[in-house]
């Protein structure tokens, strides 16, 4: 991966965008901790965040849950054809409707999804 190609999606981005303030969490790819690209953050009021060395799994959930996002939803429609408000109701429709309360979620006992998991947690610690 060049530099160059995260500063050229960094500068398009904020075209777009206000981004002044935001924080950037990425791994240490040479790309972003490149002199150019820290100073490029820092021109545009960003903060960095970088994962800690040989700590390679801090972002392994956030991966594994856009991986299901994409294979299970995103993959399957037309996307490049809709609207960007439309893909993104139907983001929020999958997020919070069946991936935290239906899906069966393998990481949890019992499968259950997120929410319910959380739910009966709750319960649990209550009746205790």
């Amino acid at each position: 991966m060049k530099k160059e190609l995260c500063l050229d999606t960094l500068k398009a981005v904020t075209h777009r965008y206000k981004l002044d303030g935001t924080i950037l969490h990425s791994d240490r790819g040479s790309q972003y901790t490149s002199d150019a690209f820290r100073q490029e953050l820092l021109n545009l009021g960003m903060t960095q965040s970088l994962s800690g060395v040989d700590h390679c799994y801090d972002n392994a959930r956030m991966e594994s849950f856009f991986a299901t996002l994409k294979k299970e939803l995103l993959y399957r429609i037309p996307t490049y054809k809709m609207k960007r408000e439309d893909v993104k109701s139907i983001i929020f429709k999958y997020v919070f409707t069946y991936y935290n309360r239906v899906r069966v979620y393998t990481a949890n006992p019992g499968g259950y999804p997120p929410a319910i998991y959380r739910e009966l947690s709750v319960e649990q610690l209550l009746a205790a």
